[in-house]
Formats: structure tokens, sequence, C-alpha cells
């Protein structure tokens, strides 16, 4: 019950502030009060930050939930051009109110050169992340009033980090970022990483990151604030390499990671389309459970149709069970194709959505992974549902069926439903 609380307060949040939207034309940097549109204002709010004078503050800390620390609450922000075009802070503080417990960041930059928009970065960094996630980068930022695969996730490590890195838009098309971390690790759960008969329960890792997002077909165009990007082409192509360092600053294990990403939008016409992702990645080296991969799998481990009836994400794996596959190596393609809205009204508009996922992988080495068990993608992995999107506020409804080579003996437990939530600020 006090999940669905928290869930409506998140919903109810997004319409308050959506309501809240001036109609005049309000400058998110604090430079100049007419400089920007209301559209441009919404695109800010979408993008998850709240702008006032010199802070724009960071949507993504005020509630969140999850079933390590219940509910979690808290303020961050980054400041903007009014208070510095050359320097910049990036902090956050939140509080955890099952775990009782206070995660945090201090960070800040500087930039080294305008034209080539390079910064400098130095963090600190008291949190936890989820066993088994990969992020990009380079990826642009992604904001969602309530991300749903949070609310169910149980499986987290923490972590004490110490980094400094390096963007630099090499060209237009072309970004990176390069890091160099040192970080204390102690996974929330019972594990233990054994390697030469020794059994880490908690670690040490040093790391040097670089990644590179590709986006040859991006048109720009120059406006009064610089050059920003006019149309998002495709395909986009984003790879990140991770090397990690035993005996460089206490690092306990070697270990190589290679991910890639390309994503392809096939347009049919201005409403109908055709989205594919391909992901994949492999690490190599004695690599602990919490820096391996998961196939972002979003069912929760519970007994009927209904007790598992929860919101579907973007781009997770519905009839996946948490915890259910770690992978050394994998791969997925999704593919997503938008059927033509169906137009009731001018404001009324649902839109069918055909998804198929598939995903393969496995694991050198499981033995190594002691107190916690799962099971590999070595079979190949499929789903297939459909998504009808916007019946009601924003609502709508997600089914997907699990079938193939990891097809459940009950067939109830491969079928997931869910409520789907969209909703734009512009």
């Amino acid at each position: 019950m006090h999940k669905l609380v928290v869930l409506l307060f998140l919903i109810c949040s997004s319409f308050v502030m959506y309501a809240q939207v001036p109609t005049t034309e309000i400058d998110s940097a604090g430079v100049d009060n007419d400089s920007l549109s209301k559209k441009r204002y919404l695109k800010q709010l979408g993008n998850g930050y709240f702008p006032t004078k010199f802070l724009n503050i960071d949507l993504r800390y005020l509630v969140k939930f999850n079933q390590y620390e219940g509910l979690r609450s808290g303020l961050g922000g980054v400041t903007n051009d009014a208070f510095s075009e050359k320097y910049r802070i990036n902090s956050y503080v939140v509080y955890g109110f099952k775990d009782h417990r206070f995660k945090y960041r201090i960070g800040g930059g500087f930039r080294v050169s305008e034209s080539t928009n390079t910064w400098v970065n130095l963090s600190y960094t008291d949190d936890l992340t989820e066993t088994g996630s990969y992020t990009f980068m380079t990826d642009k930022r992604f904001f969602s009033f309530f991300e749903p695969r949070l609310l169910n996730i149980d499986l987290f490590h923490k972590h004490i980090t110490k980094a400094v890195s390096v963007e630099h838009e090499i060209t237009k098309h072309l970004l990176s970022e390069t890091e160099f971390a040192i970080s204390k690790v102690s996974p929330t759960y019972n594990y233990a990483f054994n390697v030469d008969d020794k059994a880490f329960r908690s670690w040490d890792i040093s790391t040097a990151k670089m990644s590179l997002q590709w986006s040859p077909f991006d048109k720009f165009e120059v406006n009064d604030l610089g050059v920003s990007e006019a149309t998002s082409g495709y395909p986009k192509f984003t790879l990140q390499l991770t090397q990690s360092f035993k005996d460089v600053a206490k690092g306990d294990f070697n270990f190589f990671k290679a991910d890639f990403r390309t994503i392809h939008k096939f347009q049919y016409n201005d409403e109908v389309f055709t989205e594919a992702t391909v992901t994949g990645g492999i690490a190599t080296g004695k690599t602990p459970l919490a820096h391996l991969y998961h196939a972002y799998p979003n069912n929760i481990n519970k007994e009927t149709i209904l007790q598992r009836f929860s919101v579907a994400g973007i781009n997770s794996f519905e009839t996946m069970y948490f915890n259910e596959f770690f992978s050394d190596r994998f791969a997925i393609l999704q593919l997503k194709h938008f059927v033509k809205p169906f137009k009731f009204t001018d404001s009324y508009q649902p839109q069918l959505v055909l998804i198929s996922r598939h995903a393969i992988g496995n694991m050198h080495d499981i033995e190594r992974h002691q107190n916690i068990s799962f099971g590999t993608l070595s079979k190949g992995y499929s789903e297939a549902g459909f998504e009808l999107n916007k019946l009601l506020l924003g609502f709508g409804l997600s089914f997907a069926y699990r079938y193939g080579s990891y097809h459940l003996p009950v067939f109830e437990d491969n079928i997931a439903l869910k409520f789907t939530f969209n909703i734009s600020l512009e």
C-alpha cells in the first residue's frame, strides 16, 4: 500500500508541475527573462530541471522508492550560467527512510574550452547502485517523473567513489567523456566473490573509463543561444570501455569491460515509425557481480498476475523476474513499432505500440559468485507484447508474453500485465 501512495504522489506531482508552468517567457539560465519561450521552459522541466535564477533544481532527487531504502527523498541541483559560465557545482543529498542513511554527492567542474565544450569535473559520491546495471557516460540526460523499475529493486551495492572526468566535444556529432575513479564497494545483500581462495565481501576498484557517442546524422542550427540540435538523426552509436586495475590505488581486481549500443528509427511518416535498439556488453577478467550485467528485468517475484501488476518500464523486459539472470557477456535486441494514433478527438488519441524483445548471454566462472543463485541467458530469452498508451490522463496498459527456451511451466507465470504512463510537457 505504501508503494501505491508513493506512486500516486509522484504522478500528482507531475501534473502540479505542469499546471504551474508560467504563461510568460522565462529564462532558465537567469540572464534575460524574455529570451526563452514557454516551450523552452517546458523542455527544461521535461529534462528534469526546475530552473531558478542561479540553480537548476534536479527533480530526480525529490521523491523515489525502492525495496531497500523505502522512501528516498532529497534535494539536488546544478548551477547555471547566471551563477558562472566557467564553473559549476553539481551536488545532491538524499535520505532513505527504511535504511536510515543519508546519501550524497559533492561535485563540480570548470570549463577549459568553450569552442569544444570541454569540462573537467570532480566528484565525491556516497550512494547506492543497482547490481548489474550499466550506463553510458555520454548519454543525454534521461528523466521520468517516476521510474517504475525502482519500485521493486532490492539488489544494491553501496559505494564511495572519488572521480575526475573530462567531457569533450570532438565534433558536434562525436561526444566523448573519460573518467578515472576509485571506489570502495560493499553489497547490501549476502554475497561473496571468491578469487584465489579468498572470499571478498567488499572490495576496492580503480577504473579508467572512456565513452564515445557518435550521432552522424544529427542536424544543428545557430540561434541566439549558440549552436543547438535542430533534428535528431539516426542511427546513433555509443561505445564505452572500462579497465579496472589491480594494485593501483588499492584496487583488488583486474577486469575489462566493453559496452556498445546502437539506436535506429525507421520513420514511415510523421506518426508511424519503428525503433530498433541493439545493446551488448562483455566483461573479462575477475569481475564481481556488482559490475556485471542484467538485462533490465521488470517483473516482481510474486505468485499471481495481479500481485505482479505494476508499471511497465521504457526498455525493460516485463516478463523477466528481478535477479533471475546475470551475464558477463550479453546482447539485446528491442523492436518497438508505433502504430498511427487512434484520433477520437484532438485531445484524445491513444496509440498502439507493438513490442518484441530478445536477449542472449552467458557467464564464465559462475561458481565465483557465492551465496546467490541466478541463471544465464545462454539459450536466448524472448518476449513479445504491446502497449496501448494514453488511454486516460497519460495512463495506458501493457501486455507481454514470455516464450521460447525460458518459457515457464505455469502458463500465467509467462504473462505480464501492467500500467504504462506517458506524459509530455511539450
